[in-house]
């Protein structure tokens, strides 16, 4: 009775079992150890057909129901027949552990292999395998389980695969990512509020070390190659060394103002930042802020996103320089002039001066030597107003040979000192340039009290050319003109 209630516990296990004869195997390793092995592993890795060798010494004395069903074989027959189809391929290795376990005199092994049905479905199998009591010297009687572990492993893949692909999106992102805890700033956040402040903007104003306090709490768990790209590090180590010269100067204000985001709940934002490369050259950044999802009630794992827009910055800099500034002597254009003319009519601030100058001749250096000898001398004459003016006082190019200069603030004594000075730097110029002198006429005025811009500037105006007509008629009556000269 209690033979065939074994049977029956066999046969209606809910896992796969065989009972296997490996005393022929025995024989072979009694064999191999005679010779001199000691290293199984080795020896039989080394020539793999000893593998093969072993596997057909092995006899299947019985399978039980389990068995045939997860390797869909008709019966015990139908899978000797068969086996060769059910250990193959990648079974090579964990064959070589379970084979080496029973050379060294070990009486059980587990390992993870993989076996095929006889219709070629792949199973992932957790074989165990004991040694049958009075069967340890000869090994005549294994006992063997095979569990069918096949949808954990594809979990498992699965969940391995998914993270070699966020591992590889985050690497390969082309985007700087970081990724940092933030829990110690949620916890000094959090303690600004235990003690009842509600106006947190006004105290992170009065408290500025309250903000660098925080940005030391910031802990950086990885950053992308993207990351050590755009700061210029050969390594995450020489980064995370040298943060400080990554975030510093302009980078307070706007952390501020992040803190006043996560202050508000909002744990997702973006904002404008300058950060500087490893050697020390600017960057202007668009930064993403997120606190990953499951992680709102600590911020342990946020993630910052970095575009660099310094491109971006340098063309919108220079496409608003364009729009203020004349191209070939580098002065504020007419445009500028007019807003400022607009900007100054409109403040109190009085008095203001200004200066109109005209260059002399420079229709005729065109028309004899050509446009290029003429753009020779604006850009020259550009270099002597830049030169002389500074804010707030500003020199601008207002036509083809006509400049003026806005002086606010400025009495008539200023007024006089800055054409003093423009002429003494033109004569300086005229020095290293005497087969192409410049001149020019000029013309000064200051508001009087309740005169518009438009007034003063035509005053002006109106001595610059009472100044030229002297130029012309000197020059007519063939009398030397000093160069520079007013």
């Amino acid at each position: 009775m209690s033979q065939a209630l074994g049977t029956d516990v066999f046969n209606l296990a809910p896992i796969a079992m065989w009972i296997e004869d490996f005393s022929e195997v025995n024989n072979l390793f009694n064999a191999w150890k005679a010779e001199g092995v000691t290293d199984i592993r080795s020896f039989l890795r080394e020539e793999t057909s000893r593998v093969v060798q072993c596997s057909r010494l092995i006899r299947i004395d019985e399978v039980n129901r389990k068995t045939l069903e997860l390797f869909e074989a008709d019966d015990i027959e139908h899978l000797r027949t068969n086996i060769s189809r059910v250990f193959r391929d990648d079974m090579l290795e964990p064959h070589i552990n379970e084979l080496a376990e029973l050379f060294d005199g070990k009486l059980s092994f587990s390992t993870p292999t993989v076996n095929y049905s006889l219709t070629g479905r792949r199973l992932d199998i957790q074989l165990r395998g004991a040694v049958m009591p009075g069967y340890e010297a000869t090994l005549g009687k294994l006992l063997l389980t095979t569990e069918d572990i096949t949808v954990q492993e594809d979990a498992r893949r699965a969940e391995a695969a998914q993270r070699r692909y966020a591992e590889g999106i985050f690497q390969h992102s082309p985007v700087s990512l970081w990724i940092e805890d933030f829990s110690r700033i949620k916890q000094l956040i959090d303690n600004v509020r235990a003690r009842g402040i509600s106006d947190f903007r006004t105290f992170t104003d009065v408290h500025p070390e309250f903000v660098q306090q925080c940005i030391s709490e910031i802990r950086v768990l990885s950053v992308n190659q993207a990351t050590l790209d755009l700061f210029g590090a050969p390594d995450q180590t020489t980064l995370l060394m040298r943060l400080g010269d990554v975030l510093r100067d302009d980078m307070e204000k706007p952390f501020r103002e992040q803190l006043n985001e996560l202050w508000n709940g909002n744990l997702f934002h973006h904002r404008e930042v300058i950060n500087y490369a490893l050697d020390g050259s600017e960057r202007h950044i668009l930064l993403h802020f997120s606190v990953f999802p499951g992680h709102e009630h600590d911020w342990s794992r946020v993630q910052v996103a970095l575009a660099d827009i310094t491109a971006r910055k340098k063309a919108e800099a220079y496409l608003e320089y364009l729009g203020k500034h004349d191209v070939l002597t580098k002065l504020y254009n007419r445009a500028f002039y007019v807003d400022e003319m607009n900007r100054l009519e409109r403040k109190l601030l009085r008095p203001v001066s200004a200066i109109v100058v005209d260059l002399n001749g420079l229709k005729e250096t065109n028309d004899q030597m050509g446009h290029d000898a003429g753009d020779a001398l604006l850009r020259r004459f550009g270099e002597i107003l830049n030169g002389a003016v500074s804010p707030p006082n500003h020199a601008c190019r207002i036509g083809g040979d006509e400049f003026a200069v806005l002086m606010p603030g400025a009495d008539a004594k200023a007024a006089a000192s800055m054409m003093e000075t423009i002429n003494e730097l033109l004569k300086i110029n005229n020095q290293f340039y005497s087969t192409a002198q410049i001149s020019m006429s000029l013309g000064a005025a200051t508001s009087e009290p309740g005169e518009s811009m438009e007034s003063l500037l035509k005053r002006a105006d109106v001595l610059m050319y009472e100044h030229k007509k002297a130029h012309y008629q000197v020059k007519h009556h063939g009398s030397a003109e000093h160069s520079g000269s007013f």
